[in-house]
């Protein structure tokens, strides 16, 4: 199963940390990339740079998790804060509603995902704490306020 790639070219490639086209995963992470390269707050950015350390509980085995941005921003008292940010569907942020409608198949699938996403940013966050950095998840409510 072949999956969609967003080709993205910085125009202030000055900011961007790395190679590119940058190869993003969805459109969601192609807008918050042109929301990093064009905010003129922006420091500096990268995308899929960092790698976490974590326990897949669902596999049973230590592995790494790339989230999908690293930005430095500076905040209104100028002072350059740095973050780790995860794009993510708000339905696998949290524990997945249980309907009757959906198949054992679904269920178990949204579980196990919602397991290891949680493995994933709890270790995030313990990364980002020895760092210095803070960690955001950023959903389709934060995207595409109205």
């Amino acid at each position: 199963m072949s999956r969609k790639v967003y080709p993205y070219v910085p125009k202030f490639a000055n900011k961007f940390i790395g190679r590119y086209p940058i190869m993003l995963k969805s459109s969601w992470e192609e807008s918050f990339a042109r929301w990093l390269d064009y905010n003129e707050s922006v420091v500096r950015w990268s995308n899929e740079k960092h790698a976490i350390q974590y326990y897949d509980p669902m596999q049973s085995k230590n592995r790494r998790y790339f989230p999908d941005f690293y930005a430095a921003i500076k905040n209104k008292q100028d002072k350059v804060v740095e973050y780790i940010i995860e794009i993510k569907p708000k339905k696998e942020t949290r524990p997945p509603r249980k309907t009757n409608k959906q198949s054992k198949k679904t269920k178990l699938y949204q579980e196990a995902t919602y397991i290891t996403n949680k493995a994933k940013f709890e270790a995030a966050e313990f990364y980002c704490k020895k760092m210095g950095y803070i960690y955001k998840i950023i959903s389709e409510d934060v995207l595409y306020k109205k």
